[in-house]
């Protein structure tokens, strides 16, 4: 069975490692904030300009002012510090990111990206996807396997408008965790209940399936 947005955001979460800066991009990354381990220190970044962004509120605490750059209301946990865009792309253009989670409409094998435009179709636009992907080394992408027609996001080379180029070695999606290495997708787990087949069917770029792939455990 598919991974939920949930699932997805709790196995992003897996990633995180103690002292790390995390910038979260809107969509399903956001909700990794809801599953940072409570004996883990992680600051998360918001390219707004909020460093120590929490969990999304309840009701007894939303603040309508406190927002990340999807315009969603978040927390700010002990420790955060606010300041404007300017210094927080000044961070994430610095390097001083250690790990970004982003969605995406397309992965290719080598590494591109395309995440902000679709011809004909009304998006939100770039944001600070560019900046992000340039400055940071390490970063995951998030998001479905396939389109809602069935057809692979996971291609040999992008057709859409690229956000960067050559920068991307993880991607989570719905059926599979994946690395790319030397032209190709290498599968590294399935989601529960996914089958090797499944996942070979619905990636049209090249992947190498290796002999000691896991299945994700939650």
């Amino acid at each position: 069975m598919a991974l939920t947005r949930e699932q997805m955001a709790q196995r992003v979460a897996r990633e995180l490692k103690d002292g790390y800066y995390v910038n979260l991009g809107i969509g399903i990354p956001t909700l990794v904030a809801n599953y940072v381990p409570a004996d883990m220190d992680v600051m998360l970044q918001s390219e707004n300009g909020l460093l120590g962004m929490g969990e999304f509120p309840t009701e007894s605490t939303l603040d309508a002012d406190m927002i990340n750059a999807g315009k969603q209301t978040v927390t700010a946990r002990r420790g955060a510090s606010i300041f404007d865009s300017a210094q927080s792309f000044a961070m994430i253009r610095g390097g001083h990111v250690d790990l970004t989670v982003l969605g995406a409409f397309e992965v290719d094998v080598q590494g591109n990206i395309a995440s902000w435009m679709i011809p004909g179709k009304l998006v939100k636009g770039m944001g600070g996807a560019m900046d992000l992907v340039a400055g940071a080394d390490n970063i995951i992408v998030t998001m479905t396997h396939a389109s809602k027609d069935g057809e692979s996001k996971l291609l040999p080379q992008c057709s859409l408008p690229l956000t960067g180029a050559g920068c991307i070695r993880k991607v989570l999606t719905d059926l599979a965790y994946l690395e790319i290495e030397n032209g190709a997708f290498i599968l590294r787990e399935t989601a529960p209940g996914v089958s090797v087949e499944e996942i070979i069917e619905k990636t049209a770029g090249k992947l190498i399936v290796p002999d000691d792939v896991k299945e994700m455990t939650f």
